[in-house]
């Protein structure tokens, strides 16, 4: 199908698009929008997620005609200059492309525990609580999707995977990467996990310290990861079977949380991978 042509900011085709920094406006309408070429790569070729339409400049439109050619003809493609872009949703694009998608349905806690590897078979969810940063929930999802994480469980606080900051920074990792909202947390949101046969192994400065040799990760790990500041509640703590900290030097307190979740999945990563490639 060829472009179709957008020279005007009111053109109705497009008002979907209009001033997408309103997060609010866009989870209202049941929309998320992707943004940049590596994530619209993503969407269309690795996720089970659809566009409704996509807003590319000219040069986006020739760097990703490769992938376009997979829509079907239901899904226009917009074409607009990079000023009609910036005027248009409200802000500098990078690298000159938009989608805007339908919100799924999110799969219950069971459901998505139910779709990871049976018992006994190695696997590994991530769990976040009080993650409020969307930059930090996009980082953990894009080393969820490159050391093979089956899913990540989210609090109720977490922020939404599905805001366009979340997708950025997650290089299309929270298009790939199953998750599901735990309704009460902590109460019995853990359960699940424990009756799938996982442990629940929560990143704490307390916890024994983490190196494959000295205390390897559980063949079926929950990672369960807080925030930098607080760090994971008291009940949670109290839940978990296992507590890990990563050394660091002495002078310093923390990492940023999606820097220890990088550092605990490949530890995982290289104790129970098959030596295939992560999807």
């Amino acid at each position: 199908m060829s472009p179709i042509p957008i020279d005007a900011l009111d053109d109705p085709r497009v008002e979907g698009y209009a001033d997408l920094k309103d997060r609010n406006l866009r989870k209202r309408e049941g929309l998320f929008v992707v943004e940049g070429r590596v994530n619209l790569r993503c969407l269309i070729e690795r996720s089970p997620h659809r566009p409704l339409s996509l807003l590319v400049s000219p040069a986006a439109h020739a760097a990703l005609a490769d992938v376009l050619e997979m829509l079907g003809k239901e899904v226009p493609v917009y074409l607009a200059s990079h000023e009609v872009l910036k005027g248009l949703v409200g802000f500098k694009l990078h690298r000159g492309c938009l989608a805007l998608c339908a919100r799924p349905d999110e799969p219950s806690l069971e459901q998505l525990v139910a779709a990871a590897p049976a018992a006994p078979a190695p696997s590994l969810l991530v769990v976040l609580e009080e993650l409020t940063n969307h930059d930090n929930v996009g980082g953990v999802f894009r080393n969820a999707m490159a050391f093979g994480a089956d899913a990540v469980v989210l609090c109720p606080r977490t922020c939404d995977p599905l805001y366009r900051k979340a997708i950025r920074t997650s290089m299309g990792g929270t298009l790939c990467v199953e998750f599901a909202r735990a309704a009460d947390w902590p109460g019995d949101a853990l359960t699940p996990l424990r009756a799938a046969g996982y442990q629940l192994v929560a990143l704490d400065p307390g916890g024994e310290r983490l190196e494959s040799g000295d205390v390897p990760l559980p063949p079926r790990t929950a990672l369960i990861l807080g925030t930098e500041g607080a760090g994971l509640s008291d009940a949670v703590l109290e839940a978990a079977d296992i507590r890990l900290r990563i050394d660091m030097a002495s002078e310093v307190d923390s990492l940023n949380v999606a820097t220890a979740a990088a550092i605990a999945m490949h530890h995982f990563f290289d104790q129970h991978a098959d030596g295939g490639t992560p999807a």
